[in-house]
């Protein structure tokens, strides 16, 4: 059996909050002046999973950090992962004396990246149908996993990742990112505490995009894995448009690859909902389609009769408003908070109240995280919690009526056809 001076940082890193437990009593595991605190052994080695549009800044955040090594990417598209590795061995190449660096591999299939017992954590920043695979993948590995919102495409994807976080002892954040900028976790505290009073209304903005529509096919790209690209959803015939990430729409505007705005805007603010009204282990009870028996909003209720109306466009441009009985509290990015009364928005906490989680660097949150094995702002149950909320306004939707959800058990009730949903049919080989 090793003694406890002789253990690395990744055998330690490996050995999970369990192992940090059994030798807290010892004085020097690995510490700095032994390694040095960016040495080579102490770094945190990442994979990349998904270098399209929304990894960038998280690919050149880690780069940047001399705290990470990023020693693999991956994506099906060959142009984009020849691209990036290029990127990654540059970037350590300008930091070299001898100005050279070629220690970053890219590949096609993310279960060589995850084989990998070399890497300690992943990104996978995928469109939402590939976030599941990868990252159960990742977990089962024993890596911790940084995965982009929402967590999932399906209800059943979400319990499975985070039953597997606790089963493994992974440190899971999710890319619900509002939940490090002050100015939501300000309005939260507001709400937590009842300084407005009995929360009962709130709007959320989530904007709309374009219907999805029919296209025509075009040749796939010779570089280009359409196929598993598609993973395990149905198959369409190819076009840039159904593959695209871009913030008009791209693959998010089809029901195959997620749940429209529900989960591109929806998967933001309804987490700071959550968040605000102390719902983040469990979520609400009813979920009501626009256009219903008269309903000018897509409405979800809470058990306690909060309501949860999306698309409110009239109270002065805020992405979130919550109403209480005794005032109101307005927030969006960018540092904007109004509040009703005024003096709220900058009344400090008293240490008998509630404090909310505090970060101010959703990445740095997670490595932060990695080393001291403790619960990131956003983890999986949290994710998981939120992005059935996603996925249950987008059912209530597309079958045009209410659905009824009990948060404890996490079945729909009452309605065969929209119990189906709780998961979706998978293309083989790409199956759970």
């Amino acid at each position: 059996m090793k003694k406890a001076q002789d253990l690395n940082r990744r055998e330690f890193l490996r050995r999970g909050a369990a192992a940090l437990g059994a030798v807290a009593a010892v004085p020097a595991i690995v510490p700095a002046t032994v390694f040095g605190a960016n040495a080579p052994s102490n770094r945190i080695t990442m994979g990349m999973i998904g270098m399209g549009l929304m990894m960038g800044g998280h690919f050149r955040s880690m780069l940047g950090r001399s705290d990470v090594q990023v020693l693999a990417v991956c994506d099906v598209d060959q142009r984009r992962r020849e691209s990036s590795k290029a990127q990654a061995e540059r970037a350590y190449a300008d930091k070299m004396a001898g100005g050279q660096y070629k220690g970053c591999a890219a590949y096609l299939e993310y279960e060589e990246l995850c084989a990998r017992p070399d890497i300690d954590a992943v990104f996978v920043v995928t469109p939402d149908h590939w976030h599941a695979l990868p990252s159960l993948a990742a977990i089962k590995a024993g890596k911790d996993v940084y995965c982009q919102k929402p967590m999932t495409l399906t209800i059943r994807e979400g319990r499975l990742m985070s039953d597997a976080c606790k089963q493994y002892g992974t440190i899971f954040q999710v890319g619900s990112q509002q939940r490090s900028e002050w100015a939501f976790r300000k309005a939260s505290e507001i709400v937590r505490n009842g300084w407005i009073g009995k929360v009962h209304t709130i709007y959320a903005r989530l904007g709309q995009f374009a219907p999805p529509r029919t296209l025509p096919e075009q040749p796939i790209p010779e570089a280009f894995d359409y196929d598993r690209w598609l993973g395990p959803t149905p198959w369409f015939p190819y076009n840039e448009e159904r593959v695209k990430g871009n913030y008009g729409g791209g693959w998010r505007r089809f029901w195959e690859y997620g749940s429209r705005k529900n989960g591109d805007w929806g998967a933001h603010h309804f987490d700071i909902i959550q968040w605000a009204l102390g719902m983040d282990d469990s979520g609400p009870v009813k979920f009501v389609p626009k256009g219903w028996n008269g309903y000018e909003y897509q409405t979800h209720y809470y058990a306690d009769g909060t309501r949860v109306l999306r698309d409110h466009d009239t109270w002065g441009g805020h992405m979130i408003q919550f109403i209480g009985t005794d005032g109101e509290v307005m927030v969006s990015r960018g540092g904007r908070l109004d509040t009703d009364p005024v003096e709220l928005a900058q009344k400090p906490l008293l240490p008998s109240e509630t404090h909310l989680y505090n970060s101010n660097n959703h990445e740095g949150n997670w490595i932060d995280c990695i080393r001291t094995r403790k619960k990131t702002i956003c983890d999986a149950e949290i994710g998981h919690r939120t992005a059935t909320i996603c996925h249950l306004s987008g059912i209530a939707e597309r079958l045009g009526r209410p659905i009824h959800w009990d948060p404890v058990e996490e079945k729909i009730l009452d309605d065969a056809a929209a119990a189906r949903w709780y998961d979706r049919p998978r293309r083989a080989p790409y199956v759970l």
